[in-house]
């Protein structure tokens, strides 16, 4: 009776192994089964990412927009006057030109510079222009002539001309060759050089002084 005690005993501990494994693979499944969510989880996730990255790029370029809409703005309104002010004119607004004046019997010589407003606006012309002969010798700076001259608007599409004189070399000597005019209207740093339409060359001075003068802007009567 002893043995068959200690076999029903064995078959016991057998059975509760059995069930013990048995409640084990089925915890393994429903832990498997729960991580599966998890894992979903983490791809709505990323998802979620990919549709944040998406709306920051679409951001950024609403953004990118918006500057480049701004940049076209400040381009488009260039060359017109803000505020109702009236801006000075800048070199590249303006068409510039230069002839001979002279008149036979003249003592000295005369070349008129004209500015053309082609900038699509009316802007304005302080009194004195920067000119500046280049000679063989050197570059040469006209010195104003000191008459009084007020600040003018040149409207949109007119012309406006000063004056340069010059002694005329009739010294019988070769004198001082001139091979440009550079012309710097007023108030601007950018200079435009033209060729020199008066006569060839200056007579040789003791350099005192600069012996070109330049007029005010109108100086040399205005255009239409």
């Amino acid at each position: 009776m002893r043995v068959h005690r200690l076999t029903f005993a064995a078959l016991a501990v057998v059975a509760g192994l059995s069930l013990t494994a048995c409640n084990s693979d089925d915890g393994t499944a429903q832990s498997d089964s729960s991580s599966a969510p998890s894992a979903s989880s983490s791809a709505g996730g990323s998802g979620t990412g990919g549709s944040d990255q998406a709306g920051s790029d679409q951001s950024n370029g609403n953004g990118s927009d918006g500057k480049g809409s701004g940049g076209q703005g400040t381009v488009a309104g260039t060359g017109s006057n803000a505020n109702g002010k009236v801006g000075k004119c800048r070199t590249d607004e303006l068409e510039v030109t230069a002839s001979d004046s002279t008149i036979d019997g003249d003592t000295e010589g005369s070349v008129a510079v004209t500015f053309k407003n082609g900038g699509g606006r009316d802007c304005t012309l302080a009194a004195y222009a920067g000119v500046d002969l280049k000679t063989n010798q050197g570059e040469l700076s006209a010195k104003r002539t000191g008459q009084e001259a007020s600040p003018m608007v040149l409207k949109d599409g007119k012309s406006v001309s000063f004056g340069i004189s010059y002694p005329l070399n009739k010294s019988g000597g070769s004198g001082v060759r001139i091979t440009g005019l550079v012309v710097t209207p007023p108030n601007e740093t950018k200079s435009v050089t033209l060729d020199w339409p008066g006569a060839a060359t200056l007579p040789v001075t003791d350099g005192s002084g600069s012996p070109v003068q330049v007029g005010p802007i109108g100086s040399a009567g205005q255009g239409g």
